[in-house]
């Protein structure tokens, strides 16, 4: 019986041993800082996803100027779900030199506390502008001035980050948040923040049917993700970046919510929250 017992022994230990290896998926609140709504209705769906998985805001974020009556969807959401929804302003045009006298109009009468999205590089829409620019100076004078961060959709390459990161040193006050980590590298973010303590980067879009991913919908979360987010847990956002119309579908806002709580389940305990609720919280003074 002896030569028996040991090798059971052995074996609940391993069992025992891999369930404690399997990260816990991240179980408190969530503040999603990125979301598109495709359409009046969406907010409906999205809000009843918000209620069955203790997600405490949503930050809801103009398209680069693609949906014409998105003000009014997103105003009409923040007025009906004003505990829930919170309603950045619209960016106008950034390479006009009236932008940012029309955002300061927008910011006094609405107290938003987030502007954006603003599109500086966009592939598919053909969009390449210089943040570095003066127009969109002057939006980041803005941002210093009235303490409203900017969020911009600025897909990185070497030439870009040269030109945001030139827009970052000339106003060291005003923050730019960087719309789905500008879809690079965690290689070629690292730098980017170690430089500028006025970058933050924003994982919005970063799901299982996004590209890049932080992780596939039932894999690990990429090593180098995890790395750099425990490396600097209080410059980075969660979000889930949904716009597609396919995505307010209630199985699949279940299903992303559940990628989101996994994939932040196996960040360290604290890091998780700070990602999850708390950095945007304290950036966009939710509270």
């Amino acid at each position: 019986m002896r030569l028996l017992a040991a090798p059971a022994a052995l074996f609940v230990g391993v069992l025992i041993v891999a369930s404690g290896a399997a990260a816990a998926e991240y179980a408190g609140p969530l503040v999603d800082a990125h979301v598109h709504l495709p359409s009046a209705s969406a907010v409906e769906p999205y809000v009843a996803a918000m209620k069955r998985h203790n997600m405490r805001k949503a930050v809801l974020l103009g398209v680069g100027g693609v949906q014409s009556a998105e003000r009014e969807w997103i105003e009409a959401a923040a007025r009906k779900y004003p505990d829930l929804v919170v309603a950045a302003v619209r960016v106008p045009d950034p390479t006009s030199m009236a932008a940012a006298g029309q955002l300061d109009v927008e910011l006094a009468r609405t107290k938003a506390r987030v502007m954006g999205e603003a599109h500086i590089r966009n592939v598919a829409r053909h969009i390449d502008r210089d943040p570095s620019g003066p127009a969109f100076m002057k939006i980041l004078e803005l941002s210093a001035q009235r303490g409203v961060p900017v969020v911009v959709h600025d897909e990185l390459t070497p030439a870009a980050s040269a030109v945001l990161e030139a827009a970052l040193a000339a106003h060291r006050d005003a923050k730019i948040v960087l719309a789905h980590a500008g879809g690079a590298t965690p290689a070629a973010l690292e730098p980017l923040l170690a430089r500028n303590a006025n970058l933050v980067i924003d994982l919005s879009g970063l799901h299982f049917e996004g590209k890049p991913m932080l992780a596939t919908e039932r894999g690990p979360l990429d090593p180098a993700w995890k790395a750099l987010i425990t490396k600097s847990p209080d410059r980075f956002l969660f979000g889930l970046g949904l716009w597609a119309k396919h995505l307010f579908e209630p199985a699949m806002l279940d299903r992303v919510v559940t990628w989101a709580r996994r994939v932040l389940g196996e960040l360290p305990p604290e890091v998780a929250e700070q990602v999850a609720w708390k950095n945007a919280s304290t950036l966009y003074q939710l509270d």
